[in-house]
Formats: C-alpha cells, sequence, structure tokens
C-alpha cells in the first residue's frame, strides 16, 4: 500500500506517470468517468481549505467516485480528544483513500502508520504539502513544456511556506533549476532546505530581498502569502505581510514568457490588476490541480 506525505516519496518515474496521465484525463475526461465507480475518498481536514478540498472532492466525483469526511475538527470527534491514529482507523472502516489536512507537522506521517487505506498529506502545518506541488510541476509542465532548465523565483514567506518547501525538493531532482529566494530575513527558507536539499543536489540558488530586481532574470514566479496563523506574534504578521505586493508596474519588468503561480488564497501580495495579464496562471493553476489529483488517486488506489 503506497502513501504520498512528502513529494520525495515519488521517484522521478512515477511523478511522470501522475503528470502524463492528468494530461491524458484534461484531453480525455470521459474515458476516466467510471474509473472509481463504488470508490470513496474521505477529506479529513484539521484546518481550513478551500481549494485543496473541494478539489480533492470533485476529482473523485469526476472519477465516478463519492465524498465523505470533515471540514473542520470542530464537527468531529477529534473534539471529543481523539486522537489521529484511532480517527484514520476508524474512517479507514468506510473510505478506500484518505486526503488529509493538519495544523500538526507529522501528523498524516503519523496517520500513515496506522491507517488501513493510503493517506494523502494535504497539508502538514509548515512542512509540506505535495499535492501542491504536483499541481505546480502539472502547470509548469502543461505551461513550458519542461521540467528542467529554467530560473524561478520563490518570493514570500519562505520559512513556514509549506508549498515552497515542497516545490523545491521536486524540483531539485531536475537538471538546470536555478532557484531565486525571495524574501525578508525573518521569513527566509529554513536552512535545512539549503543544507539537506539545494546543496546536496548540487543547484544554484541566491537569497535575495529585492522582488524588483530578480524580476527580468525569471522563467516563472512564484508568489506566496505572509501566513496570519504561523505567526505567534500579531506584530511581526502586521509589519511583514505587505513587504511584497506584485503589480502591474512590477510585470513591467517581467519576461514576456514569464508566467506567475500563487498556492492560494491570495490576500494582497498580487494586486488584482494583474489577473488581467495572460502571464498570471494561478487561477488556471487551480484547475491543474484537479486533474492532477485524480490522477494521483488512480495511481494510489492501482487503477
Amino acid at each position: 500500500m503506497k502513501h504520498l506525505i512528502d513529494p520525495m516519496d515519488l521517484d522521478e518515474k512515477d511523478l511522470d506517470f501522475i503528470l502524463r496521465r492528468a494530461q491524458d484525463i484534461m484531453a480525455h475526461p470521459e474515458q476516466y468517468a467510471e474509473k472509481c465507480k463504488g470508490k470513496k475518498i474521505a477529506t479529513l481536514f484539521y484546518e481550513p481549505s478551500t481549494r485543496t478540498r473541494l478539489s480533492f472532492e470533485a476529482a473523485m466525483l469526476e472519477l465516478g467516485g463519492s465524498v465523505l469526511g470533515f471540514a473542520s475538527a470542530s464537527s468531529s470527534s477529534v473534539a471529543k480528544g481523539e486522537s489521529v491514529e484511532d480517527t484514520v482507523r476508524v474512517v479507514g472502516c468506510f473510505a478506500d483513500i484518505i486526503a488529509m489536512r493538519h495544523m500538526n507537522e507529522g501528523a498524516p506521517m503519523l496517520a500513515s502508520m496506522y491507517s488501513p487505506v493510503p493517506i494523502i498529506n494535504a497539508g502538514d502545518g509548515g512542512h509540506n504539502h505535495p499535492t501542491q506541488t504536483l499541481t505546480d510541476l502539472l502547470t509548469i509542465l502543461s505551461e513550458k513544456g519542461r521540467l528542467d532548465q529554467f530560473t524561478i523565483g520563490l518570493c514570500g514567506d519562505l520559512k513556514f511556506g509549506r508549498t515552497v518547501h515542497s516545490l523545491i525538493k521536486a524540483l531539485s531532482r531536475y537538471k538546470g533549476i536555478k532557484f531565486v529566494l525571495i524574501s525578508p530575513e525573518e521569513l527566509r527558507v529554513p536552512e535545512y532546505i539549503i543544507s539537506d536539499v539545494l546543496q546536496p543536489a548540487g543547484l544554484e540558488y541566491e537569497e535575495v530581498t529585492s522582488l524588483e530586481e530578480s524580476m527580468p532574470k525569471l522563467d516563472i514566479l512564484y508568489m506566496t502569502r505572509v501566513q496570519r496563523e504561523r505567526f505567534f506574534n500579531e506584530a511581526d504578521y502586521v509589519r511583514l505581510k505587505d513587504t511584497y505586493i506584485l503589480d502591474t508596474k512590477k510585470m513591467e519588468l517581467a519576461r514576456e514568457d514569464m508566467i506567475i503561480l500563487h498556492p492560494l488564497p491570495r490576500v494582497n501580495e498580487i494586486a488584482s490588476s494583474v489577473d488581467q495579464d495572460p502571464r498570471a496562471l494561478y487561477f488556471k493553476q487551480v484547475l491543474y490541480g484537479k486533474y492532477v489529483r485524480e490522477s494521483l488517486i488512480l495511481y494510489l488506489l492501482g487503477l
């Protein structure tokens, strides 16, 4: 039985299979409409979510399966003190596969040790978000035609941004990737990402504070919000939340073929005026997420 807890759980062969199948689902959805008939996914979301939870549910429904679960820990037996281990043991009696989001890092890994069915990490604290990474990779592959030989700027909250950590891990396996890590000093990428991921892979990277100076060199700009829920100090959040705001003036500095990604939700780090720019792909990115989760569900269920 396979689980997806960390983006590195998938080797390059499996990753390529999932991404290519997602593209085939996009092209021929009718061929997959009954693939999961009789199967159920449980979405166990201990933290708020819109895109991730609904995309898992939409993915299973479009595959002909059904959905159960909860969108808030307060509406489940967790409110009574039930452990993650017991919850997945119980839910595994009802569902064929589980997608779990949890505020505590490592909770989906713990769940996978007790679950009778495959577990998908739908985000754990500030640690990993592997299905957002699959979404990002499918977007890049579909829009750029490759997953190597480009410069990507990651901007904003690189300290707590689990989507950033997961994407760096995944892209570290491809050749010719250069990372431009754009953040205030307080929100720099964790040291383990540098020492355990980037340096061992021999990848080129630079840590900078200026978005404007970085724009002309980027093939991809990955914007992130400063995450209020990860801060212990409200004053620090208020001070840092508007450090980077991408607007039409800054877009004039970018290459004509640069694409903008964002895991969403957006707060105010991308001005709404940028939405009309054809390089802004963050809403199209959401749609890619549904297709890649369909492919992942099929992969983990062995269908």
